[in-house]
């Protein structure tokens, strides 16, 4: 029966039933020649097409400098630095104008102009990384793609102020959640049954990590209200008074709620520690910042007691290039908390780190991230590929200029479109929320019925069918993939719908599926209690 199959993958993460469900789905689309609708996984159908145009310019450039300084046929040379600003400006102008062209040349100057990058160091630091010839070095982050990327998260996570941050560029966001918290733990700042606290509902690696073998951290939940926008009661943030919590992991905007913290909320917190708890360390994940008007950080406004992780990934439609950074100002309560660990732990920690760095005790905390995240020992060859960073100040350059603003306004037009689609095939009213990033829409399946046909029928439902009978259903029989929000730590009968991922076409039809299947229980509802059935 499906209702014993859908008890069997109730444990799962969503990530993992998906593939359950997109084999269902893909069965139903071969039986009734019917296109499967994936909106499960929130990898963005759009490209960001100018950096990248850039970037393959960038190459053409550093490959022809490369044969100009060789030696021997078929082996290239080294780049020579003297000059290689002036070099690039001349080739630039000799090539038809394009957008990339434009970037490449417009952007070096914005760096030069504006953040102060040496002309022949910052083109040669790039021209070099695109080739790949050499590791990166420094190892958290080349020095002029660092400043340009620094100037990126400003804007777009601290309202253009703040800093100075030190940023160590990693493998996505994914990567930075997974390299901090063993970091904390190696420092001794975390341990096994420590308390942290996570904001509710989120990303699931976030559900999932804190609770592995590996940490068997206590888990304080503060739940976000569903009936408020999905914001966090003040009740809430104040459980984050209690001194055993030592660590708050947040992800703003969220996932699945795709809403940004309010700034009441954020004051309330930075008021909590100012006030009760100066040692609170927090950990947000930023992700889908750049899909909010007006977005600020907990980086921003907590600045010492935050991590921050961001990723390129969604908003530039870049998940295949993994690239995130991970974000600690100068001045923070970690390196503080380092340098007053007990003595025989501070001890082993400087033990761990002498072969990397003359002075352990100065070695700073994101620096130990960097090696922690070879292990140490491989820390020579640690960091992000040069090429992924070349890429990645290349995103940051063009979101500093107009046409990049063209592109903000236009991927976030993107999403709300989705949106006002999905809700017109579901036949409701659209959520308006000025908070709101639309890039995931979560439907509390349960509210609608309730809302539509009362409570008996809400109670109706959830007593005969599990929660995951809904997903089930659309994949089996509308060959369309939904994530449950359960998954999420969000209500059990609700769905998460990625409005990124497919044409705007489509979502009216995926609206029009969960309609369809809404009214099966209302059919069976009305046949239970003999009642005849409509339409």
């Amino acid at each position: 029966m499906r209702a014993d199959e859908e008890r069997r993958y109730a444990h799962l993460s969503p990530f993992e039933l998906k593939d359950k469900l997109l084999a269902l789905a893909a069965d139903h689309a071969r039986r009734g020649a019917q296109a499967m609708l994936d909106a499960g996984r929130g990898n963005p159908n759009w490209v960001a097409t100018t950096p990248r145009e850039a970037l393959f310019v960038l190459g053409e450039f550093a490959v022809a400098e490369s044969f100009a300084a060789r030696s021997e046929p078929e082996l290239g040379g080294m780049l020579r630095a003297d000059g290689i600003a002036h070099r690039l400006a001349d080739w630039l102008a000799g090539r038809a104008p394009s957008p990339g062209v434009t970037l490449l040349r417009d952007g070096v100057a914005h760096a030069c102009d504006n953040l102060g990058c040496p002309p022949d160091a910052l083109v040669h630091e790039l021209a070099d990384a695109v080739l790949g010839d050499h590791y990166p070095v420094p190892v958290r982050m080349l020095s002029h793609a660092g400043r340009i990327v620094h100037e990126y998260l400003r804007r777009e996570l601290c309202d253009g102020a703040g800093g100075p941050y030190d940023l160590f560029a990693v493998e996505g966001a994914a990567a930075g959640i997974g390299y901090v918290l063993a970091s904390l733990v190696e420092n001794g700042l975390l341990a096994r049954g420590d308390r942290i606290a996570l904001g509710v509902p989120t990303f699931t690696p976030y559900l999932e990590l804190p609770r592995l073998a590996d940490y068997g951290f206590d888990v304080v939940e503060v739940a976000a209200d569903e009936a408020d926008g999905w914001q966090y009661p003040d009740a809430e943030i104040d459980r984050l008074a209690d001194p055993a919590v030592k660590l708050f992991i947040v992800v703003n905007p969220g996932n699945p709620t795709a809403v940004a913290m309010r700034a009441r909320t954020r004051e309330r917190i930075a008021r909590l520690v100012a006030s009760r708890r100066p040692d609170l360390m927090i950990l947000t994940d930023d992700v889908y910042a750049t899909f909010s008007e007006g977005f600020r950080s907990l980086a921003a406004e907590l600045p010492r007691n935050t991590i921050g992780l961001y990723s390129f990934s969604k908003y530039f439609g870049a998940t295949g290039w993994r690239l995130g950074v991970v974000l600690l100002h100068r001045d923070n309560i970690v390196d503080a908390a380092i340098a007053a660990l007990p003595a025989a732990r501070r001890a082993a920690v400087d033990a761990r780190y002498a072969p990397v760095a003359l002075d352990p005790r100065g070695f700073r905390f994101i620096d130990r991230v960097a090696a922690d995240s070879r292990q140490v020992a491989l820390n020579h060859v640690a960091g992000l590929s040069t090429p992924q960073q070349a890429q990645m100040a290349l995103f940051a350059l063009y979101a500093l200029t107009d046409r990049g603003a063209r592109f903000r306004s236009a991927a976030r037009a993107v999403v709300r479109r989705r949106l006002e689609a999905l809700y017109a095939g579901m036949g409701l009213p659209v959520p308006q929320d000025a908070l709101s990033t639309h890039y995931y829409a979560t439907v509390d399946i349960a509210h609608w019925l309730e809302r539509e046909h009362g409570p008996d029928f809400a109670r109706f439902v959830q007593a005969r069918y599990e929660p995951l009978d809904v997903v089930f259903r659309l994949a089996e029989e509308f060959a369309t993939v939904l994530l449950p929000g359960g998954g999420f730590d969000a209500p059990q009968w609700s769905v998460r719908i990625s409005l990124a991922n497919l044409p705007d076409a489509v979502y009216p039809q995926i609206g029009a599926n969960l309609r369809a299947v809404v009214e099966e229980y209302v059919a069976a509802w009305r046949a239970a209690r003999g009642a005849p059935s409509q339409g």
